[in-house]
Order: structure tokens, then C-alpha cells, then sequence
């Protein structure tokens, strides 16, 4: 199976440790993420009233990695410097990923 994707998103890993995940989404629903318009950081949102707040619970509740949803369903990898290096990959870049099964998968 091959498919084509777009890289969304390229982070550094939390822990520290030499790696970087990788983000991929469907070429028909990439968006490029804007800059952040809100001085508070790009996952804040401005509510005019406490009920505005309260209709949009969901959507922020949704945006709280790990947390109801907040897990995205686009493919992630785990990447070694090195092999982020030798690809030379960015944000917004086409790339295609191919998963074959082994002939000696199996226990």
C-alpha cells in the first residue's frame, strides 16, 4: 500500500531525547496552521460572553491533547535525527509513504 501525504507538523521530542514526530494529514484536507493570532500561544481561543465559552467547551476540550478527542487521526512517526536529517523533509512538503508486509512477519 502507498499512499501520498503532506507534513503538517515536525516537533522535537518532549523527553529531550534525539528524535522528532513527524505529522503527516490527506493532501485534501492540509491546511497550513496560520500564526498564532492570540498572545496567549495558537491553541487559546477569545470568548466575548461566558456563554460563548460554554458553547465552544467542546472544540477546547477537543484541542487538550489527550483528552477527549484531542488525538489526532493523522499518521505520526517517530523519527531518529539522523534519518529526519537524511530525508530533508518540511512542513508542507508532499511525500509518499509505502507499507509492505514482511515475508517473515510472524512469530
Amino acid at each position: 500500500m502507498k499512499r501520498e501525504f503532506i507534513v503538517a507538523r515536525i516537533e522535537a521530542s518532549q523527553d529531550g531525547s534525539p528524535y522528532v514526530y513527524v505529522t503527516f494529514n490527506d493532501p485534501k484536507e492540509y491546511k497550513p496552521e496560520s500564526k498564532p493570532m492570540s498572545p496567549f500561544g495558537p491553541n487559546t481561543m477569545a470568548f466575548s460572553s461566558i456563554e460563548d465559552m460554554m458553547k465552544n467547551m467542546p472544540k477546547v476540550m477537543a484541542g487538550i491533547p489527550g483528552m477527549f478527542g484531542g488525538m489526532t487521526e493523522t499518521p505520526t512517526m517517530k523519527l531518529s535525527m539522523r534519518e529526519y536529517q537524511d530525508l530533508g523533509i518540511k512542513v508542507g512538503d508532499k511525500v509518499s509513504i509505502e507499507i509492505q508486509k514482511s515475508e517473515a512477519s510472524g512469530v
